[in-house]
């Protein structure tokens, strides 16, 4: 065992930090604030909150977490359930999770991906008592290797009063060299950030962390938990196929090359859609700068689709779970891993030239996106990235279905009732009835082209709201103050935001 710890922990100072998770939990105070290395389920420590959760149903304390995004049930789950987390940043989406945030058990601050580092570097969260990080391996520099995902990790290690390391002595060794890890100075004091290709490296391939802040290792044997995706459907296949018919427009008009720009998709089942059509596409030399990779980069590689991708954390089936060691040789030098204060940087967005397609919950007929809330009150589950790469993207796509629970919501309103993206940053909506390209448009015309992809048994509804909004308001962007919210005040008096016949007229 000795042996076989000394090639996954190769520098001594380390191997003399061992401590069982249970001393390491003991070491947490109430109030304290908790960096934790995780990103969609990937590379979250998963021995360390786990312990810490069952002291939590004994002991009366709770803490501030902070991580890259969403973490597994070992973690959020498990904290939530316990009742030990005071304030969550910056993004979840566990159920447990959300049901207390809503009810107001807990405090949480839907923040942009990109965000969440320079708050920490600022101090307006507070210092970081413990960096709690995942690792496949620790060099004999020092250096921490990072599982799964990279997220806000190294900003959590340099601010961090204490550090604590998880060591996944299940996870493969293939990712050595896979992560490219930059660390930006402080605002006033940093240079551009050099990528100028997404294949560019730039840092170190691990965390730099001091060993004097290290208090303790932790050994772990948990794997990472599978992303719960789901097979193309009907209506996620014609979504798919709208968002390729609209890439092959632009190549067609000369806007896009036959290798389009480089890609970034949000988490789900239709990016997952989307990037599986692209397959038979006639797009080749893809690249893709995104935060997250799923498992459809895997097969766009292998048909010769993509020719590198970059991201900051894995999101991935059980299948490509079980076989990921095997990938991670496989794809080595075509894929990479940075910090999401980089890959999210709207710098390198907007220098690269993304093209941007992420989910939402609603959109209005000018073009406002809602990806959080439900009913503008109950959150889901955060912003995460979108927002950074709708705001500074070549090409800002929004995708959703028309329908939602079983027609009684039609995803196309009158007024989103809550806005995390202006109109300002949206170009083109997707739904199963089609697109909707807006640039270029004024909101009237925006609105003509939106109310044309909602499904038709709404559409009669908001054609009448619209055409009665420039007949009795006028000016820029028409609205009846009194019925912005009627589909959504319908729902909730009715069940459905379907109106009577008498009512549309």
């Amino acid at each position: 065992m000795e042996k076989d710890l000394s090639q996954v922990i190769r520098h001594k100072a380390f191997l003399d930090k061992i401590v069982s998770a249970e001393e390491a939990a003991s070491w947490i105070e109430d109030g304290m604030n908790l960096g934790m290395s995780g990103f969609t389920l990937f590379g979250e420590p998963k021995e360390f909150p786990r312990v810490l959760s069952e002291r939590g149903k004994k002991e009366n304390f709770k803490v501030n977490v902070y991580t890259g995004a969403s973490l597994g049930p070992a973690a959020d789950q498990a904290m939530a359930e316990a009742g030990i987390i005071n304030l969550r940043v910056p993004y979840q989406g566990n159920a447990v999770m959300r049901k207390k945030i809503n009810s107001g058990e807990m405090y949480y601050i839907d923040q942009h991906l990109s965000h969440t580092a320079e708050e920490v570097r600022k101090g307006t969260l507070g210092k970081i008592d413990y960096a709690i990080i995942e690792a496949a391996a620790i060099t004999e520099d020092g250096l921490i290797i990072p599982t799964g995902s990279v997220g806000n990790s190294p900003i959590f290690v340099e601010k961090a009063e204490n550090v604590i390391i998880e060591v996944n002595l299940t996870a493969p060794r293939a990712y050595e060299g896979l992560h490219d890890i930059y660390v930006q100075k402080e605002q006033g004091e940093r240079r551009e950030i050099p990528i100028y290709n997404v294949s560019d490296r730039i840092g170190e391939i691990g965390i730099k962390v001091d060993p004097a802040k290290v208090k303790g290792v932790i050994l772990s044997e948990q794997p990472d938990i599978p992303s719960p995706l789901f097979e193309p459907n009907e209506e996620t296949q014609a979504i798919a196929d709208h968002l390729i018919d609209f890439l092959n427009k632009e190549v067609e008009e000369g806007r896009l090359p036959i290798s389009l720009a480089p890609l970034q998709s949000g988490v789900g089942s239709v990016a997952n859609a989307v990037l599986k059509n692209m397959k038979d596409a006639q797009f080749r030399d893809v690249e893709v700068h995104s935060e997250v990779l799923q498992d459809g980069i895997f097969d766009l590689i292998d048909a010769g689709v993509v020719k590198f991708a970059s991201g900051t954390a894995f999101s991935l089936s059980k299948k490509r779970v079980d076989s990921l060691a095997e990938d991670l040789e496989k794809y080595k030098g075509k894929i990479i891993f940075r910090p999401q204060e980089i890959s999210n940087n709207p710098e390198v967005i907007r220098r690269l030239g993304v093209i941007s397609f992420n989910t939402a919950l609603e959109v209005d007929i000018y073009g406002n996106v809602n990806s959080t809330h439900v009913s503008g009150t109950n959150i889901m589950n955060g912003i995460g990235g979108s927002g950074d790469f709708a705001r500074n993207a070549r090409i800002t796509i929004f995708v959703t279905p028309s329908l939602a629970k079983g027609g009684a919501i039609s995803a196309i309103v009158p007024f989103v009732s809550h806005v995390d993206h202006t109109e300002h940053d949206v170009d083109v909506i997707i739904t199963e009835q089609g697109y909707a390209d807006l640039r270029g448009l004024p909101p009237v015309k925006r609105a003509e082209k939106i109310i044309e992809i909602a499904h038709p048994m709404y559409r009669p509804q908001l054609r009448a709201y619209f055409e009665e909004a420039k007949e009795k308001v006028g000016g820029q962007t028409p609205h009846i103050l009194e019925k912005a919210f009627s589909f959504h005040t319908n729902l909730k008096e009715k069940g459905t935001m379907l109106f009577e016949e008498a009512e549309v007229k």
